[in-house]
């Protein structure tokens, strides 16, 4: 944490309003159809950063302005030692009108943890909430009301120093966009995994843990190879633990046992601990469920699968939510989906975690923070 108490708050944050914002016949075609990504919506947060180290210094000038490109010289940091952190998140129009984020403070707590690890300032938990808030509060008119959609969001914070030294930036920006989403995935059908045995995601003492944009170009190349074998996602496994199941290239990963059991990958420092993850080990187990957080390896998936004991397979994150998986291919064998590819456990757990989102299910763990 910072040494020094943030002095920003909400107030504080001062409003240019985008003069030439989208009409409301663009983004009534846009909402019809906004695809994960494509749009982006007509403002920004921004907050600023300079220190001497990043346990210190300060933060100012928080503010929303029209969305635009940012100018960066080119030699700064970011630009040459990869010195970023990001996070996802999402915002839900009810029935009555009211939106609503969920765990933006779950969001927040994990960003500081990214940044820490990535030698970046921690930005203080309000003013994280504080920015997401004032943005979708301003560009509410962009959330989609279908289903399975939201407001994406998108935090991330970049090293901006003019700067070619091997040190720790002393300045920084951090920057709110947000773009509506549809589902990640198209429909809740199962999707195909396709084994990435030649690639690591991330190695043991490294950034595994922490939501930065290197973790994510690492798994690129993968996931191409997956789309050229007709699969949607790639999933990483250590060979230096008997091929120990990691996570997709976005998704943490959940097996459920016939006997009730659901059992997820440990957290060893190689696996991002999401926010989804811990949402639905919280939900399972009080639908009276056991969750084990443990090492499962491929062989066992697959003995598992070929004996029944393994029922359904699905992945959860931000963007996909829950979604059952299929097959695990590769380039010599696969592992065929679980006799209950979109079985009852994931059903439910998707059908318990979206209705608490959307407000068709009453918040029991208090997930859900109101802005408007």
């Amino acid at each position: 944490m910072l040494e020094t108490e943030p002095t920003l708050s909400t107030s504080t944050f001062t409003t240019t309003e985008n003069q030439e914002p989208t009409t409301p016949e663009r983004l009534a075609e846009i909402l019809a159809a906004p695809g994960f990504g494509e749009f982006m919506t007509d403002h920004v947060a921004k907050v600023e950063w300079s220190g001497e180290s990043p346990d210190g210094g300060e933060w100012r000038d928080a503010r929303i302005e029209p969305y635009g490109p940012l100018s960066l010289d080119p030699a700064t940091s970011v630009l040459h030692y990869g010195q970023e952190v990001f996070e996802g998140l999402k915002a839900y129009r009810h029935q009555d009108g009211s939106v609503w984020l969920f765990r933006p403070e779950a969001n927040a707590q994990r960003f500081q943890k990214s940044a820490r690890r990535l030698a970046l300032p921690e930005l203080p938990v309000d003013l994280f909430v504080d920015a997401v808030r004032n943005l979708v509060e301003k560009d509410s008119r962009w959330i989609p009301e279908g289903e399975g959609t939201s407001l994406y969001l998108r935090p991330f914070m970049i090293a901006t120093e003019k700067f070619l030294g091997v040190r720790p930036t002393h300045e920084a920006l951090f920057e709110v966009i947000a773009s509506p989403a549809a589902n990640y995935f198209g429909t809740p059908e199962p999707v195909d995994i396709w084994w990435a045995r030649d690639y690591a995601r991330a190695g043991e003492g490294g950034t595994g843990a922490a939501k930065c944009g290197g973790n994510y170009a690492a798994s690129l190349l993968p996931q191409t190879e997956a789309e050229e074998k007709g699969c949607k996602q790639v999933i990483f496994t250590d060979p230096h633990r008997d091929n120990a199941v990691e996570e997709l290239g976005g998704m943490n990963v959940f097996f459920v046992f016939s006997d009730g059991t659901l059992v997820t990958p440990e957290l060893t420092g190689t696996i991002l601990e999401g926010i989804t993850r811990t949402s639905i080990i919280q939900l399972a187990e009080e639908q009276g469920y056991r969750v084990v957080e443990r090492k499962i390896t491929v062989d066992e998936w697959r003995d598992g699968v070929e004996s029944g004991e393994i029922a359904e397979v699905f992945a959860c994150g931000t963007a996909a939510v829950v979604a059952p998986m299929g097959r695990l291919l590769w380039e010599d064998g696969e592992i065929p989906a679980a006799k209950n590819t979109n079985g009852e456990v994931t059903e439910l757990l998707r059908t318990q975690l979206t209705g608490i989102q959307t407000g068709r299910v009453e918040d029991r763990f208090g997930w859900l923070t109101r802005v408007v």
